[in-house]
């Protein structure tokens, strides 16, 4: 029997990690694209250059691949909240709103409405979504420098969160940037009110 050591696995296991990240970034595109109904994990294969054996290798379930990959895209939106630069409050307002209307809270968007139909998802999307709430809401009052403890500033916060998150919702329909640009121009005037 051959022995395996440290230094052979720790290829083979970069392949895997590898692997699953082409996984992911297939599903988020996919949804991004297609939507729930129109994505498949052997769409996601594919698109990722696996064979559907390795895809439910790594996510037994359609289930597990594509909460795993909403699960990244919040992991990455976490992220890109997280290495915005600390600049004034009006153009944190703006990065909040930009990523809200990308391509990432698109794919998360699909399957948010996936899990109000599909009871195997509802739970799994529910206990995340409100995960990434708390998450974007902590980052969010960090960049911003808001003081909590002010009456109604909690709230300004999460009004934005919420108005960015329509934002994005209405942005599915139609590219319209000329309106959100003077919508969220107003929003930072307001933000910036309310947090002084």
């Amino acid at each position: 029997m051959a022995v395996v050591s440290p230094a052979d696995r720790a290829p083979k296991q970069d392949r895997s990690r590898a692997t699953r990240q082409r996984l992911l970034e297939a599903a988020v595109s996919c949804l991004a694209e297609r939507g729930w109904a129109g994505s498949t994990v052997s769409m996601v294969a594919e698109r990722a250059g696996v064979s559907r054996g390795a895809a439910q290798h790594h996510f037994p379930t359609r289930e597990d691949l594509f909460t795993a990959a909403v699960e990244y895209v919040a992991e990455q939106r976490s992220q890109a909240l997280r290495e915005l630069p600390v600049q004034n409050r009006g153009a944190v307002v703006h990065a909040l709103v930009g990523l809200y209307t990308g391509p990432l809270f698109r794919a998360a968007l699909h399957l948010w409405v996936a899990a109000a139909d599909e009871p195997q998802l509802h739970a799994r999307v529910s206990e995340l979504e409100a995960r990434v709430g708390r998450e974007s809401h902590r980052i969010a009052v960090e960049l911003l420098g808001a003081d909590e403890r002010r009456p109604g500033v909690r709230e300004t916060v999460q009004g934005l969160l919420d108005m960015a998150r329509g934002l994005g919702l209405a942005n599915l329909l139609t590219d319209d940037a000329a309106r959100r640009e003077r919508v969220v121009g107003q929003w930072a005037v307001i933000v910036e009110r309310a947090l002084d």
